[in-house]
């Protein structure tokens, strides 16, 4: 940025004094990264409190007496239906309202259902408890992704939004490295508890020390009249990269929920490795790749971007780093002899599958309006979580109780590896969306 976003945005709309004040402070290099940090421990917290149940998958299972398919719909479905089905209105409430104060609410939700999960005495409470979690996080990443777009500006903006999608990956390892300790010291009901309740000091944090940015700040873009629902949905159907894209990120998300959902209890039932191992293990592979890859996708294609001045280069990185995790994920699944290889070679195929999320992300705020941010997100994370978190482990899960009489314990690793293969079609839907998304967002609304 030049002197400050205040200074940039003084050649767009008029600011009311408030206004000023705010885009002043955002001028601020350590408050916007102040904000940035907090929004990134907020996501923490919403996968910390989404990726724990995994974990504890073993003792909910024995517990509860539940198939590997019913598991698989507590940790995709119950949660990913209502998140999405929610997650389009909230998304436009955040687009007319304060972002700030409904990250705040959304926080406050899921942090108190999380704690309520560990009440659960049956496989109908634990769903509900599930369901009430996949309340709250609806309200959490399309008004953070608005805001985050709003203070930083464009050639910027897949590195910060990698920098907090980085909580996905921050998430899984604090929960699975928290979960295990918690559950191997006390048990899966106490877990649910203790990562619950932080985020209600969160919520707090979020309300008194986040400022809601004017719209369009970062890029100096006039603040227009909120746009109606319809004429959003309207727009992203006809950006055909859109479409493309939303299906490829549902797409990969299924393989990323499909084969991540059940990796601890794959560890635990085919390699036979201790609990306190899996966290330990698996949390810190999957969390440092994840975080690793997550930072690399949004860097590497805001600089090939402004390298080649082609914003295609935004689906590229995606296309590419889907082909390549292929391989290493089967490998990890299919070939490794002990739990403890099979785990550190599963440290490539989550490197690469990180990259995705950021670029694709930016790549929607490109294609719509200021007023359009969250909604964009927010229907991109409609087919993602849909199609991917809740479909992902719910089929895995299936395909794995299929195939048991005939394998056993193997039916698990033979039924993720034909999840990885879903990542083919995924890569056939970013390809596609590489032809037009340079001229989508050249007929972006201004």
């Amino acid at each position: 940025m030049s002197n400050g976003i205040a200074d940039q945005h003084s050649t767009g709309a008029a600011l009311s004094p408030e206004q000023q004040a705010i885009a002043d402070a955002y001028s601020r290099p350590w408050y916007r990264y102040l904000v940035l940090g907090l929004l990134t421990v907020v996501y923490v917290s919403n996968f910390v409190d989404r990726q724990v149940i995994n974990v504890l998958a073993a003792y909910i299972i024995e517990d509860l007496q539940l198939s590997d398919a019913q598991f698989g719909m507590l940790s995709g479905l119950a949660f990913a239906f209502i998140y999405t089905t929610l997650g389009i209105p909230i998304a436009r409430w955040a687009d007319l309202g304060n972002r700030r104060t409904i990250i705040s609410l959304a926080v406050a939700v899921w942090s108190a259902m999380t704690v309520l999960c560990g009440a659960a005495q049956n496989f109908a409470q634990l769903f509900m408890a599930r369901f009430g979690v996949g309340v709250g996080e609806a309200g959490g990443s399309p008004p953070a992704h608005s805001i985050v777009s709003d203070i930083f500006p464009p050639e910027q903006r897949a590195t910060a939004l990698s920098i907090y999608s980085l909580g996905v990956y921050g998430g899984i390892l604090v929960g699975t490295v928290g979960g295990a300790y918690l559950v191997s010291m006390f048990d899966w009901r106490t877990a649910f508890v203790v990562v619950g309740l932080p985020g209600l000091l969160l919520a707090i944090l979020v309300r008194f020390i986040i400022k809601e940015p004017p719209r369009g700040m970062a890029e100096a873009r006039r603040d227009a009249a909120p746009p109606g629902f319809f004429q959003v949905m309207n727009l992203l159907w006809q950006r055909k990269s859109f479409r493309h894209l939303s299906f490829a990120c549902a797409l990969h998300a299924f393989v990323t929920y499909g084969m991540g959902n059940f990796m601890p209890l794959f560890l635990g039932r085919v390699h036979q490795m201790p609990t306190i191992d899996i966290g330990w293990y698996y949390g810190l592979i999957a969390g440092i790749g994840g975080l690793a890859g997550t930072y690399f996708g949004g860097w590497i294609s805001d600089r090939m971007v402004k390298k080649h001045n082609d914003q295609t280069w935004y689906i590229r990185i995606a296309f590419i780093s889907t082909l390549i995790a292929i391989p290493f994920a089967l490998n990890s699944l299919l070939l490794m002899p002990t739990g403890y290889i099979a785990v550190y070679s599963y440290l490539l195929p989550v490197f690469f599958g990180g990259w995705y999320l950021a670029p694709c992300i930016a790549s929607t705020h490109f294609l719509v309006g200021v007023r359009m941010r969250a909604m964009g997100s927010a229907v991109l994370f409609f087919m993602l979580n849909l199609i991917g978190l809740g479909l992902g482990p719910m089929l895995t899960g299936f395909v794995s109780d299929l195939l048991t009489p005939s394998y056993g314990a193997n039916a698990l690793r033979y039924a993720m590896a034909i999840t990885v293969l879903v990542n083919l079609w995924c890569a056939v839907h970013y390809y596609l969306c590489t032809r037009t998304i340079q001229q989508d967002i050249a007929n972006a609304p201004a």
